[in-house]
């Protein structure tokens, strides 16, 4: 906003194009017979060309339908992809929990752990492993609260390939294919 240049005109450009085709597009919900929170956690490594921060992205679903998604700017500089998956998978597990509670209102209420689904193994590890913490010290105390959830068996991560990632729509730019693909898993249906 500050000092524009034409990238951020083309950007706003496709994004406004985006919009146009596909205004008559939304999210079916079904009737399911169990519902399971299900989470996809994803970040794209120091992808801010400016200042190096990465970009968490998270999807929640429940049966075959987004309800929470979100897509943020890391608010530290990730020093490897391992820890900028684990920022973004602890980003991820702080809305599981607070959708937990709110399934709970409804008698919805999760038993099991809700599974994070990842796409970086050597995170899935760190939150499973402290003996990892030569590592990984340097992290920030509060993205540890995930190996908390991770052992206390609420939730649990587990790795997806990136291929079959939902979350990427969050935190990458996706060549068409791949977007009406996730477009489709995410329940986003046409009128």
């Amino acid at each position: 906003m500050e000092r524009p240049t034409e990238m951020h005109l083309f950007a706003i450009k496709r994004i406004l194009r985006y919009l146009k085709g596909t205004a008559n597009y939304g999210i079916l919900y079904k009737k399911e017979k169990e519902v399971k929170l299900t989470g996809w956690s994803d970040s794209d490594y120091a992808g801010d060309v400016d200042d190096r921060k990465s970009t968490s992205g998270y999807v929640f679903m429940i049966g075959e339908s987004a309800i929470a998604w979100s897509s943020k700017k890391q608010h530290i500089v990730t020093l490897s992809t391992t820890e900028a998956e684990y920022v973004a998978a602890t980003s991820c597990s702080c809305q599981g929990i607070w959708l937990r509670r709110i399934l709970h209102h409804p008698n919805e209420e999760q038993k099991k752990a809700t599974i994070i689904k990842c796409d970086n193994s050597s995170s899935i590890k760190l939150t499973k492993n402290p003996v990892m913490h030569g590592r990984c010290k340097h992290i920030d105390v509060r993205f540890h609260f995930l190996r908390d959830l991770t052992r206390d068996g609420i939730m649990e991560v587990k790795h997806y390939h990136s291929q079959d990632q939902l979350a990427d729509i969050m935190t990458k730019p996706l060549k068409l294919e791949a977007l009406c693909k996730i477009r489709d898993e995410l329940g986003i249906v046409e009128d």
